[in-house]
């Protein structure tokens, strides 16, 4: 493919001397090094994926770093997002990432978005820079990211991080198929763990991320053959890569032949956050984490439950609460373990999984059952504050 990039007028002799390992490759050299100095990419989350592409792409010499994120740096970000330190928690990501940037190359220019990323800004800000680099983590956001380059024709770089499977990919409509191509629908909701949930090995951050760096680079400078049309794979515990071809949907709604999106949608409403039955069973069912504790003291007739996953019961967990797994209810084999006579109090990490346990509990004729809003991550924040979080 044609660099994405034109080269910048001169290196300067500081930057000649900071690039020379790249300059003597023959396939980067002085030309390749002027286009990356050019560049200007924005990185989608200062994260698991955001904090190694960031650090490398400024070592690399692109001009010009873009960085949105709305988060703040928390103690369980350290273990995987090494852009951060200790001292950063509690700081906005987006500067925190900043600051490490210019340390590791104050010849970039680095561009914060302190802000949450919407479809109110997403096309204003994508539309400053040459590439995105998404390293987000849930589906709405990756579907709007994609959206919005499709609808500006540019490139993008998608990475993909669980436990211990990664994958990456890069998505340019002009030149192969895009997301949707490859995902034309979400799962459903609460069907796939997010990082939060199901957790993630800290080093497979940089695996992917550093492939998404290598992709950032070719593309710019016009090298290699990128991975457009591929999907890669990696399983960490296998220590494997696979490359698998995706097509070009023809009939994919954004860049197929008669495409019918053509303006950004509410991507909340379609990719969902729990699903509509868990909605309508939470709806009036749902109760605080301080009103379980009242029930608690009250000595009520409770039976509580609590839906998260062993590995999870046992960094923190709420004193009294029965583990049975969301995954159990979905299918059917922990109805048998409620009690007829006691009112049903489900839990989980912050209230998804149990409003999703709570709807299968109500339709096995559960009429008063409830589930706490925010779960245990709420009850450590407005009950006991000395337990751990995660």
């Amino acid at each position: 493919m044609p660099p994405l990039v034109e080269p910048a007028d001169e290196l300067t002799v500081d930057e000649v001397r900071r690039y020379s390992r790249h300059l003597i490759i023959p396939d980067v050299g002085m030309a390749g090094q002027k286009r990356l100095k050019n560049a200007k990419v924005l990185c989608v989350g200062a994260g698991g994926l955001g904090s190694p592409a960031l650090m490398y792409l400024a070592a690399a010499g692109v001009g010009t770093l873009g960085v949105v994120d709305f988060d703040v740096v928390d103690e369980s970000n350290l273990q995987r997002q090494i852009i951060h330190g200790q001292s950063d928690v509690g700081r906005l990501k987006a500067e925190s990432a900043a600051a490490s940037v210019r340390e590791i190359n104050p010849l970039v220019n680095v561009v914060i978005h302190n802000v949450a990323l919407t479809t109110d800004n997403v096309m204003d800000i994508f539309a400053a820079y040459d590439l995105i680099v998404d390293g987000t983590d849930n589906f709405a956001t990756r579907y709007m990211v994609n959206d919005a380059a499709v609808l500006l024709g540019k490139p993008y770089i998608w990475g993909s991080i669980y436990r211990f499977d990664g994958q990456a990919s890069v998505f340019w409509a002009e030149h192969g198929p895009c997301y949707r191509c490859l995902y034309p629908e979400p799962p459903p909701p609460g069907m796939v763990p997010s990082c939060a949930e199901g957790g993630v090995l800290g080093v497979l951050c940089a695996s992917i991320g550093s492939v998404q760096v290598n992709e950032a680079i070719k593309l710019l400078t016009g090298i290699g053959e990128p991975l457009v049309g591929r999907l890669m794979i990696y399983d960490a515990l296998e220590m494997k890569y696979r490359d698998v071809k995706v097509r070009k949907d023809p009939e994919c709604p954004l860049c197929g032949k008669n495409p019918t999106i053509t303006e950004l949608i509410d991507y909340e409403a379609f990719c969902g956050t729990i699903s509509d039955e868990a909605q309508q069973a939470a709806t009036g069912s749902t109760i605080t984490a301080q009103e379980l504790k009242d029930m608690i003291d009250r000595d009520e007739d409770i039976f509580l439950v609590d839906v998260r996953e062993q590995n999870e019961y046992e960094i923190v967990n709420i004193p009294g609460a029965v583990l049975i797994p969301k995954g159990d209810f979905l299918r059917g084999v922990a109805l048998e373990r409620l009690p007829q006579d006691k009112k049903i109090v489900l839990h989980c990490k912050s209230g998804a999984r149990s409003a999703e346990a709570l709807a299968v509990v109500k339709n096995a004729g559960f009429s008063d059952a409830v589930h706490v809003g925010g779960g245990v991550l709420s009850w450590v924040k407005t009950v006991d504050p000395s337990l751990p979080t995660y």
